[in-house]
């Protein structure tokens, strides 16, 4: 009977240590500090003239602005009063001259092997490497630079020509001589294209202040021969732009034909007399291929060019990755001088070209 009371108990016992193994082991939390929340990063836009992006953080599942049209060029605003003529941050150049070549992607000319002269620049001088035009086709690109917009123009049209205070209304106003040299016009303000020339390259004649006037067709829209005789007597104007012909803007011969027709006439510039310390010399061209944008441009615009820039002035072989754009050259050209600010020259989203110089 005490044998059975014993095993009795023992049974219980080992009963007891069973089930305790088998129950669910109850951890107590371990109470901490409540996480700080993930710290959204700053999403970055180019919004003004420096060329350091500025930050600007967006609330969670803000969607963006989408891209809209640009709108016509606004009323000219001067630009601000600065030792150098403008802001201060860009030299105030004796001479500029505008070369523009056609339709190439900047990863088409740097780095191509069978185009030695843009690479020589490039490696000479400043490059831009995120430079973007504003739109496609050719002519919008060309009236873009030279009066802050595109004006309504959306194709390579011949009789769309506009009512827009342009660039050389600005350099008159300011007593500074400017010249349009054209590769195998016939005459000065040619409208009729013939050979090589091409009226939709040549954006002075599509403004009608310009168009309309004799005097200032004769003195100021002239074929490119003229342009050795003005090195040689030492009477470069201000402001000079140069369009090379069908062939050699590489529009339609190829880019091997613009970089034949580059070299030499670099050359022949920089190593005039007209061309001193203070002289820049850009080279750019109308378009890309792809439709990469930047700096307030459409979401959709004109692609990803080569930009050069010439110069004593700029530091030599150097590289600036500044998101730009066509109105980012008119700006510049206009701050080294005092000039207003066209269109979206002015705009905010506009970078001023500054970390290239000396």
């Amino acid at each position: 009977m005490k044998m059975k009371k014993l095993w009795s108990s023992r049974s219980i016992l080992v009963v007891m240590l069973l089930a305790a193994a088998c129950s669910p082991v109850v951890v107590q939390p371990i109470i901490a500090d409540t996480p700080a929340p993930l710290k959204v990063l700053p999403t970055y836009v180019v919004e003004s003239s420096t060329s350091t992006p500025q930050p600007t953080n967006l609330p969670a599942n803000t969607p963006q602005q989408a891209a809209t049209a640009l709108p016509q060029a606004s009323l000219p605003q001067p630009a601000p009063t600065g030792s150098s003529g403008g802001s201060g941050q860009v030299p105030k150049f004796s001479h500029v001259i505008v070369m523009i070549f056609e339709n190439e992607e900047i990863t088409n000319i740097i780095g191509n092997s069978s185009l030695p002269n843009f690479n020589r620049l490039a490696q000479q001088y400043t490059l831009l490497t995120n430079d973007f035009a504003v739109t496609h086709p050719s002519l919008p690109n060309y009236i873009a630079l030279t009066s802050g917009d595109t004006q309504g123009i959306t194709s390579d049209c011949s009789t769309c020509f506009v009512n827009a205070t342009n660039l050389p209304d600005s350099l008159e106003q300011s007593g500074r001589s400017w010249k349009a040299y054209m590769e195998d016009m016939p005459a000065p303000c040619s409208l009729t294209d013939q050979g090589n020339y091409a009226e939709k390259h040549n954006p002075f004649v599509y403004y009608n202040d310009i168009r309309t006037n004799t005097t200032r067709c004769q003195q100021h829209d002239v074929p490119l021969t003229q342009l050795d005789s003005d090195l040689q007597n030492n009477q470069l104007p201000a402001f000079a732009w140069i369009t090379p012909n069908l062939c050699n803007d590489g529009h339609d011969c190829g880019a091997s034909a613009a970089d034949k027709f580059l070299g030499p006439e670099v050359d022949k510039i920089i190593n005039s007399q007209s061309f001193d310390q203070n002289s820049l010399l850009i080279v750019t061209f109308d378009e890309g291929s792809t439709a990469g944008s930047c700096c307030g441009l459409p979401k959709k615009a004109g692609g990803r060019i080569t930009t050069l820039l010439i110069s004593k002035l700029v530091k030599a072989g150097f590289q600036d990755s500044t998101p730009y754009s066509h109105y980012s050259i008119l700006k510049t050209i206009e701050d080294a001088w005092g000039l207003p600010e066209l269109g979206h020259s002015g705009d905010l989203q506009t970078p001023l070209i500054t970390d290239a110089w000396k």
